[in-house]
């Protein structure tokens, strides 16, 4: 059943930065949008994204400070720390937007604004 518990353990993999744990939460088909980048659809190329992106950091930890559940949407915000590469570090508050089917996550929505970081 999907609720805080199966939050935290989607979270705990992201911050464990280890992709394979993570896809395990979304469907073959699954949609993936990070900020104001395009869509990325389906696991294979999400799993690619996600790859990239957590081999970029050092270090990464979430505190979420509210979920709310409804029968297919998980919503839920927090706060993000991003630690580059030079220990320095960048912490933003986010919001996603989960839809389901199942347990599996078919749409992954995360609204934030990390430009900072990786400055040009």
């Amino acid at each position: 059943m999907v609720g805080q518990e199966w939050v935290n353990k989607l979270m705990q993999s992201i911050d464990r930065r280890d992709t394979d744990a993570f896809l395990k939460f979304l469907a073959e088909d699954a949609v993936f949008r990070f900020g104001n980048a395009e869509p990325i659809n389906g696991k294979v190329a999400i799993g690619a994204y996600v790859g990239g992106f957590f081999s970029a950091l050092k270090a990464l930890d979430h505190e979420v400070l509210q979920t709310w559940t409804l029968p297919k949407v998980v919503i839920y915000h927090g706060l993000a720390t991003y630690t580059r590469q030079d220990s320095s570090t960048l912490t933003v508050p986010f919001c996603n937007v989960l839809t389901l089917e199942g347990e599996c996550i078919k749409e992954y929505l995360i609204f934030t604004d990390n430009a900072a970081l990786f400055p040009a």
